[in-house]
């Protein structure tokens, strides 16, 4: 899971990265283009700038989205974990006593 994770994040990062450059670089020409009076440029213009901030909506109401959908997940996992120690109270502390010993045993090699 940890490792689907990461790929998720790095996939996550890897596009984050491109629609910046994107968005940079379309920025760049809308201001470069500035000057061009003609009306077939002025209008690309209008609809670059138009479709980039369409862009930048849809991509914070995804990123809000996700937002969302993960607290909802991390809620209900910590639910879980909470119900499961309040049912098996003597395993949740068999469980702790024993990552304790095992900590204790790794960090006194030191």
């Amino acid at each position: 899971m940890a490792k689907r994770n990461s790929d998720s994040s790095a996939r996550a990062d890897q596009l984050k990265n491109d629609l910046r450059y994107l968005s940079e670089t379309v920025e760049e020409l809308v201001s470069a283009t500035s000057k061009d009076a003609s009306g077939e440029m002025r209008g690309l213009r209008e609809r670059a700038e138009r479709r980039l901030k369409e862009t930048r909506s849809r991509l914070e109401s995804a990123g809000e989205h996700l937002y969302e959908d993960t607290r909802e997940s991390l809620t209900n996992q910590v639910d879980c974990c909470d119900r499961y120690v309040r049912e098996n109270p003597w395993t949740s502390m068999g469980i702790g006593a024993a990552a304790g010993l095992v900590a204790g045993l790794l960090l006194g090699r030191r």
